[in-house]
């Protein structure tokens, strides 16, 4: 059974940083991201990094803001958020996928495991 657990999540003002961290049970993924959903929205697609080769991809919104990065040999993935909007305020959730998958990976059908979430609530 994989699973990942989530931590780091919390309030903050706007313009200040979090860095969240996903820990995963042993074993590899393809892929592992985060997505976010913010009451009365639908969920969407932050960042993922390919989980053996480490490149990255970013949603937009958050392009020169958000770092996703990864530890290997800890099975850990992280995402620094700085410059935090009101607009970041959501659930964050941790995903990985079971194998390396064509596409965008921006899907939340993408990912086999999500972790729990975790509230970040960024004020104005």
């Amino acid at each position: 059974q994989v699973q990942l657990v989530e931590s780091g999540g919390g309030s903050v003002q706007a313009g200040g940083s979090l860095r969240l961290s996903c820990a995963a049970s042993a074993r590899t993924f393809g892929y592992m991201g985060w997505f976010r959903q913010a009451p009365g929205k639908e969920r969407e697609f932050v960042a993922r990094i390919n989980w053996i080769g480490g490149t990255t991809y970013y949603a937009e919104s958050v392009k020169g803001r958000f770092t996703i990065s990864r530890d290997y040999a800890k099975k850990m993935v992280y995402l620094q958020m700085n410059t935090l909007k009101p607009e970041d305020t959501a659930v964050y959730y941790c995903v990985a996928s079971a194998a390396v998958r064509g596409g965008s990976m921006t899907s939340s059908r993408d990912y086999d495991y999500w972790g729990q979430g975790t509230q970040v609530t960024v004020s104005s």
